[in-house]
């Protein structure tokens, strides 16, 4: 791609790593330039909280925002009731209203730290879709809408022949997401002139279709633009730990866990996560990156102080590392782990160690934690825990015990003061 942007926003976006694809990179380079852009990703309620699957496109909206446009989130209120079946093998569970509520107030504290929502031009909105699509009249909808998409062309998009391929049923009311998310973006062009949708590029078709209609529809010139997926060097899915989801809300996943994660980064991935996760010069990020031996550690740090500084704020990050430097470099136990407290009538005459290695989220299962001791790789105190039999009593817990899984992950456990 050699394409040279006259705008700030699209030359971030190539400098950092940002772009896979666009659908016009003059014309929306030309509409950058001339003026402020709404732009919009969308967002289905289907968890309490966004995750570190999802930073990479907040991360987006953070420098629209920042180079002078509008960014929208757009809650997914009415297609959280359809489910997404891009790239699923099976149907999403269907939500109700209260909980789509609920997750969709979990989200938003997360947004809230990346992004200024105020009345300003450039201040972000956070609309729910639910506002057009849970008022629609279908009939209407079909005559208006629903002529203007080919069903042979929808079932030759990647999603939906993937789901077709393996012979895995994909229900009518999935398949009309593709064309409630195309109908999202007509209204939010019709309601709040926006003009570009940005999104992974799984998301290239839906958002193809949504410009399509908008043009069929209102005649309007819109844009789209793609994220490349991102996977690890070693070929895992971004986002996802040992222990599961990487959530991006305190109460999910603590301010020490989300750091750690990002410490634990592998080597060859370090410069590329500085350019797209954190604001440093992307010279800044390209010397840390190609830091070798001990140096890259402290480029982990430097990247983990950042991420985290940005999500959770400077002091979370700080206490993150001074706990992470106590437990690594000195053998202690630092005020800021997992910390599992358990009441004296849990504890009774004893409770075994596997049972703590998994209700202490370092293990997911018995089998498990039973596995991690029998390969040497569970720790008490520091010291190798051999005996998958232990039981561990309240006077052993009189002050807090440490258990580890590997080099790199740790808990407490403790007695509660209730």
């Amino acid at each position: 791609m050699t394409y040279h942007p006259k705008s700030d926003f699209l030359a971030v976006m190539m400098d950092r790593g940002y772009l896979a694809d666009c659908t016009d990179y003059q014309g929306l380079d030309e509409a950058l330039a001339a003026g402020v852009v709404p732009a919009y990703i969308g967002y289905d309620a289907t968890a309490a909280s966004l995750h570190v699957g999802h930073l990479l496109n907040v991360m987006m909206l953070r420098w629209l925002q920042k180079t002078g446009h509008k960014p929208i989130t757009l809650m997914g209120g009415g297609t959280t009731k359809v489910g997404d079946p891009s790239f699923r093998s099976d149907e999403r569970p269907l939500l109700g209203p209260d909980q789509i509520d609920a997750n969709i107030d979990g989200m938003q504290r997360v947004f809230d730290r990346y992004l200024r929502y105020d009345d300003s031009p450039t201040g972000a909105l956070m609309l729910n879709n639910a506002e057009w699509l849970d008022d629609l009249n279908y009939l209407d909808f079909l005559r208006d809408i629903g002529r203007h998409f080919s069903v042979n062309r929808m079932l030759s998009f990647e999603s939906v022949k993937s789901r077709l391929d393996r012979e895995q049923s994909l229900s009518f009311l999935e398949f009309n997401y593709m064309i409630l998310q195309a109908y999202d973006f007509l209204e939010l062009n019709r309601r709040y002139g926006c003009l570009l949708q940005m999104g992974g590029s799984d998301q290239w078709g839906n958002i193809v279709n949504g410009i399509d209609l908008t043009r069929r529809v209102l005649d309007h010139e819109i844009y789209g633009l793609t994220s490349p997926l991102l996977t690890t060097s070693d070929g895992k899915k971004m986002g996802k730990s040992a222990s599961g989801a990487v959530w991006l809300n305190a109460d999910m996943l603590s301010a020490y866990e989300f750091w750690q994660f990002w410490r634990n980064t592998t080597d060859a991935d370090v410069g590329r996560f500085l350019k797209l996760y954190t604001e440093l010069p992307v010279d800044e990020c390209n010397r840390l990156g190609a830091l070798a031996g001990s140096e890259i550690n402290e480029a982990k740090i430097i990247l983990a102080n950042q991420v985290t500084t940005l999500l959770h704020g400077a002091e979370a990050a700080e206490a993150a590392e001074a706990t992470a430097r106590e437990v690594f470099e000195k053998g202690g136990v630092g005020d800021d782990l997992p910390t599992l407290a358990l009441t004296v009538d849990e504890v009774g005459d004893g409770i075994s160690v596997v049972q703590l290695i998994v209700r202490s989220g370092l293990a997911k299962s018995g089998k498990e934690a039973k596995r991690l001791i029998s390969e040497h790789g569970a720790r008490l105190d520091d010291e190798p825990l051999t005996d998958a039999g232990m039981m561990i009593d309240a006077t052993a817990l009189a002050s807090p015990i440490k258990l580890s899984a590997g080099k790199k992950r740790h808990a407490l456990v403790q007695l509660s003061d209730q």
